[in-house]
């Protein structure tokens, strides 16, 4: 039964591009049979709360002498890792805030980056269980990030997202990219709302053919 995991992180629970893609990608994803399973778990609606203990970022064997995390969120550590590690293929709304991801998104992979058990440390064939796994990432951005623009490399979500789910957990990462979706909110010129359109089509296309191919 093939499962598809959806993560959404938006704050805007209405006109969000990033929920719209996403959501988009899920439904073509649920349209290849009824075997097709999806798991949402929307982040912003209900936000996992920050990890209150330092030695949640290791597992037993590598904590300090004398740790005790909270039993209540290493729990939830574990179930968030069990969600992931079922899922076939993961799908993460990443819209860009303050040149970054939301914070409620960086608290999920706080939780599901653990050495030993989806990173590995001294035994990669045993503690990469998600290796060569496909990550979605529909990446929205208000402004222009396009190559050679003085905000090419202004944003710091993608890379980081990249060296967790594609570098430490071994994920096969692709991304659908949809940038300038402020334009007509500030008044750009006519030409960059043009482009927003036609970034916006393309990423809807993109998630289609993405679900069907990877479903």
């Amino acid at each position: 039964m093939p499962r598809l995991l959806q993560l959404d992180s938006s704050a805007d629970l209405t006109t969000s591009r990033s929920r719209a893609i996403t959501e988009t990608f899920a439904t073509a994803w649920r349209s290849l049979g009824e075997d097709h399973t999806v798991v949402h778990r929307d982040l912003h609606r209900e936000p996992l709360p920050h990890l209150k203990d330092a030695a949640l970022h290791f597992p037993p064997r590598l904590r300090p002498k004398g740790a005790s995390p909270s039993p209540r969120q290493e729990e939830l550590q574990r179930v968030l890792i069990a969600e992931l590690v079922a899922a076939d293929v993961l799908l993460i709304g990443v819209p860009l805030y303050n040149y970054s991801m939301p914070s409620t998104l960086k608290a999920w992979v706080d939780y599901i980056h653990l050495p030993t058990v989806t990173a590995p440390v001294d035994d990669p064939a045993s503690q990469q269980p998600l290796a060569g796994r496909p990550a979605v990432l529909v990446s929205t951005r208000g402004g222009i990030y396009d190559a050679g623009s003085p905000t090419e490399f202004d944003d710091h979500a993608l890379p980081a997202l990249t060296l967790i789910l594609g570098n430490a957990l071994g994920m096969t990462v692709e991304t659908i990219v949809a940038t300038r979706t402020l334009s007509e909110r500030f008044g750009a010129p006519t030409d960059e709302v043009a482009a927003q359109h036609r970034e916006l089509a393309a990423a809807h296309d993109t998630a289609v053919q993405a679900a069907r191919r990877l479903g």
